[in-house]
């Protein structure tokens, strides 16, 4: 017998002025072809006519459009409880919170009890963002920063209040604070049902379908050419860009697969650490150090490769090649072009509290010590870990583990079998002043 399927859920948040009422009279009032069940927490500001009111059943309003709409004036759990009476009536549920909440008690509701838990899933958690007021409301607000940090998708709304460089440092701010979270720009909340529901946001495979490098680690550099080299001399030219200098190294004999790449990029980030060794236009440029071409005076600038002996050779470049025009050449003037390309996630400045920290790591993991460091964590540290998902490949188990958590709360089950896909184990942790590296360190322990 085919088990039930769960009746998906989305939870809708944002801070007060964001726009959340207007998105939610869109959802209740268009004809979307929807049946959605809408919990709403202060229902008489919603401002619903009472017109598309066709039924009216204690605290559960059925909607001329087939939405169903109820208010929430005591438990969530109650009034979920009341809704599955209706179950023929819709097929998704939204959740509204007040402007002033913190949507990780709603997100626990789904978790921590069992008949819900039996009944419901959890499909993704949508933050509506003020544009023109939120970075004002960052300042003063805890609430505000915690439900960008909860978000699985970010509606930047308002967007017509405010000029495109703003906007663009904004989204740039909210990915640095959540990067598992999809960003929407819209005015007046206007965005489509399926924008906030059905997102698939607990399905990290989506995820990584969407954004592939959702789960790379931050490098210093951010582009990286693989270039095939006789013996000679060779002019890398540069042309003005956005920074007076870019740091480089310059690694020899490289292969070009991505584990030998990402292998050199790891070798890379030892380098970045040490001083750079300025060079300027006309002098050449050392192989395995880390330098700094200085690149301040106007038009193109050329410095030198010398490689004596037949040689793959990778740039790995602060910056992206077209940012500078980057070509490198040979003697006879002719351009050379990368037989490889790659690029990395650039390291960036995160904002004060709020980070995220993306663990990627082959092998199996010892479920013993899993459980015990999850569980000391979770103790020391939970308060503070707003979401945390992720895939583990435990020792002994055919199938993929599936985890996500929120809060002290975490919920984790067997997922499809590993077959001939390479056993991997993919972390996400989204939290306040997490200590990347002792979370690291704590999860390679477990490594068997």
């Amino acid at each position: 017998m085919n088990t039930p399927r769960k009746v998906p859920v989305s939870i809708l948040t944002g801070f007060l002025g964001s726009g959340k009422t207007t998105l939610l009279n869109r959802i209740l009032s268009e004809e979307h072809g929807k049946r959605i069940a809408v919990i709403e927490n202060e229902y008489g500001e919603v401002g619903i006519d009472q017109a598309l009111v066709i039924n009216a059943d204690e605290e559960i309003f059925e909607m001329a459009n087939g939405c169903i709409c109820c208010t929430v004036r005591g438990d969530l759990i109650r009034v979920l409880g009341n809704l599955m009476k209706r179950r023929d009536k819709f097929d998704y549920v939204l959740v509204e919170t007040t402007g002033l909440a913190d949507p990780g008690p709603v997100a626990q509701t789904f978790f921590m009890d069992d008949e819900i838990r039996a009944e419901f899933a959890l499909d993704g958690i949508v933050t509506l963002v003020d544009a023109a007021h939120i970075e004002q409301q960052l300042g003063r607000s805890d609430e505000s920063t915690e439900q960008i940090a909860f978000a699985d998708i970010l509606v930047l709304n308002k967007t017509d209040l405010v000029n495109d460089e703003a906007l663009d440092r904004l989204e740039a701010r909210l990915r640095d604070m959540n990067r598992m979270a999809r960003v929407v720009r819209s005015e007046r909340a206007d965005v489509s049902v399926d924008t906030v529901l059905n997102l698939g946001a607990f399905d990290l495979d989506q995820v990584l379908e969407r954004r592939p490098t959702f789960l790379e680690p931050e490098y210093p550099f951010e582009w990286t050419g693989v270039y095939s080299l006789d013996t000679g001399r060779y002019e890398l030219d540069l042309d003005d860009g956005p920074d007076p200098s870019m740091s480089l190294v310059v690694v020899s004999d490289q292969d070009t697969d991505d584990a030998a790449l990402r292998e050199s990029a790891e070798w890379c980030v030892r380098r970045y650490a040490e001083p750079a060794e300025l060079i300027r236009p006309g002098e050449e440029i050392p192989l395995g150090k880390h330098v700094n071409l200085l690149l301040d005076s106007p038009g193109r600038k050329s410095f030198f490769l010398e490689v004596d002996t037949q040689v793959r050779v990778a740039l790995y470049a602060e910056h992206g090649a077209d940012e500078f025009d980057l070509q490198l050449g040979n003697a006879e003037g002719a351009e050379i072009m990368p037989e490889v390309e790659r690029t990395w996630v650039a390291q960036h400045e995160h904002d004060d509290e709020v980070g995220s920290i993306a663990i990627e790591r082959d092998g199996d993991v010892d479920p013993k010590k899993l459980d015990a460091w999850i569980g000391e964590l979770l103790r020391e540290r939970g308060v503070d870990i707003f979401r945390m998902k992720g895939f583990i490949s435990l020792a002994g188990e055919s199938r993929r583990f599936v985890f996500q958590g929120v809060h002290m709360l975490i919920d984790g089950q067997p997922d499809r079998p590993w077959g001939d896909s390479p056993r991997r184990n993919q972390l996400v942790f989204i939290g306040r002043d997490l200590d990347e590296q002792s979370i690291r360190q704590g999860f390679e322990a477990c490594l068997v």
